[in-house]
């Protein structure tokens, strides 16, 4: 195993003046054991990045909810194909899942909120796959939501989802890019992407949960529009809302 008790503030300084291929590499010579979380657009940027790195390191794993778009579905497929990679779908607790919509209905969190629906479609299976690795990679950008990622590392000491004694390390190669630049790698690479995005979705997660944007909307107004907006996670980084 690679050595999992890292400075990663020191590591932050250093690694924030990075590109995110000098990141991505970092992260694979650094970790036997790591893996990409994949939904979206930037993660993707990610897959194509570490592919090209070390293809034989290349471990990807997505949620999946039960409540993704037809659309979705087609791109987790696309992907796996264009890269020749396996991808882990992980799915929610069914037991769980049963229960929630049993007492609640299938569209409890128009009346609470997300977050009960989102722990178990979502944080449950993600805590299930993490601790199964020693880092994980994700596309989060410091840009994408207003509120919650202003301040995101380029390497982070994830407590939230680490195993008990252990520590897991998070790296976020995209957190300096804007959504310009990841579009401008996709079309330049010729990196697959979510169809929706043609449709005018930007941030896409649950079909339920999520729409398209407008003109001067900021791309998280399109998930979880009905609540408070500088608090929405799902749960998956709410170590974002902690800081």
């Amino acid at each position: 195993m690679a050595e999992n008790r890292l400075n990663t503030v020191d590591l932050d300084s250093e690694l924030s003046q990075k590109s995110p291929e000098e990141i991505i590499e970092y992260a694979l010579d650094t970790f036997d054991n790591i893996a990409i979380s994949f939904s979206g657009a930037e993660d993707v940027v990610l897959i194509d990045m570490a592919h090209k790195i070390n293809p034989d390191k290349v471990q990807v794993f997505s949620l999946d909810t039960g409540r993704l778009h037809a659309e979705t579905y087609r791109f987790i497929e696309k992907v796996r194909e264009h890269y020749g990679i396996e991808i882990d779908v992980v799915f929610p607790d069914s037991n769980a899942v049963n229960q929630l919509v049993r007492e609640k209905g299938l569209f409890s969190f128009y009346k609470d909120d997300h977050k009960e629906c989102c722990s178990i479609r979502k944080i449950g299976p993600l805590r299930r796959k993490l601790l199964t690795v020693d880092a994980w990679i994700t596309g989060q950008r410091r840009d994408q939501s207003p509120g919650t990622r202003t301040s995101i590392p380029a390497i982070q000491d994830d407590k939230a989802f680490a195993r008990p004694d252990d520590s897991l390390t998070k790296f976020n190669p995209l957190a300096n890019w804007s959504s310009q630049q990841v579009w401008e790698y996709i079309r330049s690479n010729n990196v697959p992407y979510n169809e929706l995005h043609d449709q005018g979705y930007v941030s896409i997660g649950c079909e339920p949960c999520t729409r398209p944007t407008g003109p001067g909307q900021h791309e998280r107004e399109g998930r979880w529009w009905w609540e408070e907006a500088t608090q929405k996670e799902c749960g998956l980084h709410a170590v974002n809302i902690k800081q």
